[in-house]
């Protein structure tokens, strides 16, 4: 039963966990919950109701708790650590990972974090604190102090000696650190060179340069895209001075890329990145409202505008059926630029040498595309009507609404990221109200005109 448990975590599983609880908490039931790795027993609980959740957490042996509150959601692993006490807190953290501890440390009120730092010992302590000078979000926050430097005049065989002398290495560790002195990195010497170079050459005839440290205050989008860019498992973070402060390994920056996904899709909804699916309902209700709040003012906004052409629609039922579809096409294509320029911002690929190209293209291309569905929805309006004044006005509406949430799509998240707000949060909220109000000003407000 463990093992089909560790193979599949889905439905499965949590029908033999019930099974399991049915009879009360039982040795078997502990065992099995226990017997999974880490990260499928955060999924278990993270996929289960709150009340059953505390339940199965109390199941997990001590020494598991910490591994397993690494793989929570920020706002799960949040209702854990607010009913700990500090001894509990501090067994949680031994044997973590700096960059581990600094994460848990980051979600506690002050207070709390200063007593778990005292409770420490000094370079336990002093590391975490590096790594906590640091925002959560850069290189430094990301970063783990747990690293091998050496000298570059040391030979290959007296660093072969040191390492044996250690009962093991850090995880992902594929080169080991050159530093001077003064603690500065200076380049870095893979283990494969390490292991297959003759043992009396020294450290600075086989080091590598290449290798460019990443700077603390970096963000960690940007480091993301680094290792992207060259492949890396690991990587030097250097203090603004060049000394080598840690690494970050690709486990981390993984996490990174998942952070931002998820970030992008939940901002699109209006909704927080680490929202917790099985939230009470109140809590969950009080967080949409306040989108759902600013969603309801945008459509009296496009309502309002209707309003204006009250007269012309009861002149012109017709107008009444077709309104949605110019609104509804400007929308889309807005959407279309917009999630284009969010992706390639995330991406790093817009800059504003290229941005005044890429407005142009998008300009080009909305007009392009109101042309040719335009002249499809006018023919389909005039057959169905038998009007051709409204076919002409719903084919100028359509082409003037699509140019502009176009431009609007694709220069909102610029402007938004200028004036520090979140594009895929208030983005769409934004682009559908524009493409809304112009859509239903320019196919009304045209008809007011042909038809008065």
């Amino acid at each position: 039963m463990v093992q089909q448990l560790q193979l599949s975590i889905g439905d499965k599983a949590f029908q033999e966990l019930n099974e399991a609880l049915e009879h009360g908490v039982s040795p078997e039931l502990r065992r099995m919950l226990n017997g999974l790795p880490a990260p499928d027993a955060a999924h278990l609980l993270e996929s289960s109701p709150p009340k059953l959740r505390s339940l199965l957490w109390r199941l997990i042996d001590r020494e598991m708790e910490g591994d397993v509150l690494q793989e929570l959601s920020d706002e799960v692993r949040q209702f854990f650590l607010d009913r700990m006490n500090v001894a509990e807190l501090k067994a949680i953290t031994e044997g973590q990972d700096v960059d581990d501890i600094a994460d848990l440390l980051q979600q506690l009120p002050g207070t709390i974090t200063r007593k778990v730092l005292d409770s420490m010992d000094s370079q336990d302590r002093q590391r975490v604190e590096v790594v906590l000078s640091y925002p959560e979000d850069t290189a430094g926050g990301l970063m783990n102090t747990d690293v091998i430097t050496i000298r570059p005049s040391s030979t290959l065989d007296v660093v072969l000696r040191y390492l044996r002398r250690h009962q093991d290495i850090p995880e992902m560790t594929d080169s080991l650190f050159v530093v001077n002195r003064r603690d500065e990195y200076i380049g870095a010497l893979p283990l494969s060179v390490l292991l297959t170079t003759d043992p009396s050459a020294t450290v600075f005839e086989v080091m590598q340069t290449d290798l460019k440290p990443i700077a603390a205050d970096m963000e960690d989008s940007q480091v993301a895209q680094v290792f992207e860019r060259r492949d890396l498992v690991s990587a030097p973070v250097i203090s603004e001075n060049g000394q080598l402060l840690g690494r970050i390994t690709i486990d981390d920056v993984v996490d990174v890329i998942r952070e931002e996904a998820e970030h992008s899709m939940m901002s699109m909804a209006g909704l927080d990145d680490d929202e917790d699916t099985f939230a009470p309902a109140l809590k969950t209700a009080r967080r949409r409202a306040v989108w759902l709040g600013i969603n309801l003012i945008t459509a009296f906004i496009a309502a309002s505008v209707i309003g204006m052409f009250q007269a012309t629609i009861d002149k012109v039922v017709a107008l009444a059926v077709l309104m949605p579809i110019v609104a509804g096409m400007g929308g889309n294509a807005g959407g279309q630029a917009l999630t284009l320029v969010i992706r390639g911002m995330a991406l790093g690929q817009i800059s504003r040498t290229n941005l005044k190209w890429l407005l142009s293209r998008e300009l080009m291309a909305g007009f392009l595309n109101g042309i040719l569905w335009a002249a499809l929805v006018s023919l389909i309006a005039y057959l169905w009507f038998r009007d051709p004044i409204i076919s002409m006005v719903i084919a100028c509406a359509m082409v003037i609404n699509l140019s502009t949430a176009v431009i609007v799509g694709a220069s909102l998240p610029v402007i938004l990221k200028s004036m520090k707000i979140d594009p895929a949060l208030a983005g769409t909220i934004i682009l559908t109200t524009v493409s809304d109000v112009v859509g239903f000003l320019s196919f009304l407000g045209l008809a007011t005109l042909f038809y008065s």
